[in-house]
Formats: structure tokens, C-alpha cells, sequence
């Protein structure tokens, strides 16, 4: 995966970096980012990043969480917020924490006061994503421009100090016998409603 060294006369411009034109560029980007340095990649990405936020619970230290990051960082969400313990499991993000912006709250009060108060355009509706008894079908709401997607935990989802502290819980529709989907695979069906809904400007039915 990835490049080699720069071939021909180098580039000069400051958003190259000078090792990575000489060794070559085997990170996990796309083209458009090939031999630039990461700060200048945040940079650029920060001129574009959508209006959404995305938060998960950190509890249990779940393998989950880096693919949520990794996934955020895929539809460009404008910050990603850790709700718990600081530390979480980064194996999954392959690397794409690098360019993702990531706030820490140490529980869900914190991030309730940080959405409704502290948030640049604040307040932002939390909008909380579970199969719970009264949710409101994700396929059907129509998703806000500002706001931010909640995530439980694999296996117990939601935790009842974070259904409290929800504006919304809106609901994923399932057809198999399975009680609930992966908690990544959850998180990247709803970012994915937003980008339909705000990039493209498909309404729910």
C-alpha cells in the first residue's frame, strides 16, 4: 500500500514533507494527500468538515470505538467526542485519530453541557441511536445539520445516564432474527442518513 519516493525534481511547497518524498508515503490516505504532512492533511480537512458530531461511550474499553473513529473520519464528522475513560481501544482507527479531531468527556453530564452550552453553534441536539422500546425510526427523522450522534457500547448500547441526557433515540430498522447490529456498523448506517440528507438532500420518507 502507498507510494514510493518522489520520482523527478521535488516538490517545494510547505505542505510536502521532505521525508516522506524521500522514503515515500505508505500511510492509510487517499491520493489527494500523498507525501503532505499530517498537520497540513488536519489543516485542509478542517476548511470541510461537516456539521455533525459523533459520540461514544467508553466504558468497557470496546474494540468498537476505533472503528467509529475511523468511520468519522470517513464522512469527515467535525469532532469525534470519547465519553468515559480517556484511554480507548485505537486498533480499529487504523491510524485516522491522526486526522480527526477528538474531545474527551470523563461522562455524559460533561457532554451534555459541552452540546447544549460550550459548542461552537451550541446548543446541538444529542441525538442518541439504539433499538429501544419508543425510538423514532432513523429512516423515517429527519436528521438536524448540527447535532450529535450518540453511541452506546457493544452489546448493553445506550447506558441510562446517556438516554437521559438525549434530545432523540432513534432506531435502526432490522428484518433478521438478531436483537442488534454491531455498535461500528450502527455508527456508520446513521452517519451515513446524515451525509444522504445533507450532502445530497435525500429527505426520509
Amino acid at each position: 500500500m502507498g507510494v514510493g519516493p518522489w520520482e523527478g525534481e521535488r516538490p517545494r511547497e510547505p505542505h510536502y514533507d521532505p521525508e516522506l518524498l524521500a522514503h515515500g508515503d505508505r500511510r492509510n490516505v487517499v491520493d489527494r494527500y500523498r507525501y503532505w504532512r499530517r498537520e497540513a492533511i488536519v489543516a485542509d480537512l478542517d476548511t470541510r468538515r461537516h456539521d455533525f458530531h459523533v459520540a461514544i461511550e467508553n466504558w468497557q474499553h470496546d474494540m468498537n470505538i476505533g472503528s467509529v473513529v475511523r468511520t468519522a473520519n470517513a464522512f469527515l464528522a467535525r469532532e469525534v467526542h470519547i465519553v468515559g475513560r480517556r484511554r480507548w481501544n485505537r486498533r480499529g482507527a487504523m491510524v485516522t485519530d491522526r486526522y480527526q479531531h477528538i474531545r474527551h468527556h470523563p461522562d455524559t453530564q460533561a457532554l451534555a453541557t459541552w452540546a447544549h452550552a460550550e459548542a461552537p453553534g451550541a446548543p446541538l441536539p444529542l441525538i442518541g441511536i439504539d433499538n429501544l422500546p419508543g425510538a423514532v425510526p432513523l429512516e423515517t427523522y429527519d436528521l438536524p445539520r448540527s447535532c450529535v450522534l450518540l453511541f452506546g457500547q457493544e452489546g448493553p448500547g445506550l447506558s441510562g445516564a446517556a438516554r437521559e441526557i438525549c434530545d432523540e433515540v432513534l432506531s435502526i430498522a432490522q428484518y433478521g432474527s438478531t436483537r442488534s447490529i454491531n455498535a461500528g456498523a450502527a455508527a456508520a448506517i446513521a452517519m451515513h442518513a446524515w451525509i444522504r440528507r445533507h450532502r445530497f438532500g435525500q429527505r426520509p420518507s
